[in-house]
This record gives C-alpha cells, structure tokens and sequence, in this order.
C-alpha cells in the first residue's frame, strides 16, 4: 500500500517536468550546462530514489545551474542498499563463541 501511494506521489510530481519538456523548453534556446538535462535528471532521481530523495536531488542539481554552479555529465547517483537491521544485543557475539580469559591471564576457550 505504501509503494502505491510513493508512486502516486512520483506520478504527481512528473508532471510539471512533463509539462516544461513539452510546453515551455521548446521555446527557449537550449542552454544547459549539464548532460542529462535538469528535466531528465529530475525524472531519473524520482523514479530511482521516490519523492522525498529525488525531489531533494532535483532542487539541489537545478539549484547549482548558474554561472558559477558546475557543468558537464552528472547522473544520478545510484540508490544505496539498505542495510540489515542488526540485534545490538547479539552485535558483538562472535559466531556463538565466547572467549574467557582466567585471572590468571591464560586464555580458556
């Protein structure tokens, strides 16, 4: 259920991308300054990284298109996988051996 409802949010969210691609870049002179294109970047960031993530991408690539931001090729970063959560409990038993060392000082496994 949470999955329909993040693409929804994507889906929303594309279309005022779809509508400046179609409607508004068309009519200006072409001038980016970075490959893929800010439209194209923000349609691959939302569709890779969800609403959140990718809006905050799209707003911090369209943010850095000005005469002193950067240019060239600049994709967009691959998601990270999420790590496992881990018992903090068990974090440091080691394989279910427990090492001892007597007062003494000489090790007994």
């Amino acid at each position: 259920m949470l999955k329909l409802i993040k693409n929804i949010v994507v889906k929303i969210l594309l279309i005022p991308v779809y509508f400046y691609r179609y409607a508004i870049s068309p009519l200006t002179p072409p001038s980016c300054r970075y490959t893929p294109t800010c439209s194209q970047y923000t349609i691959e960031a939302l569709k890779k990284h969800g609403p959140f993530k990718g809006s905050y991408l799209s707003a911090k690539r369209i943010l850095s298109c000005n005469p002193w931001g950067g240019s060239g090729y600049d994709p967009v970063p691959d998601p990270t996988p999420k790590d496992k959560k881990t018992d903090r409990k068990h974090k440091n038993f080691n394989y279910g051996i427990i090492r001892h060392t007597h007062s003494s000082g000489i090790f007994r496994g």
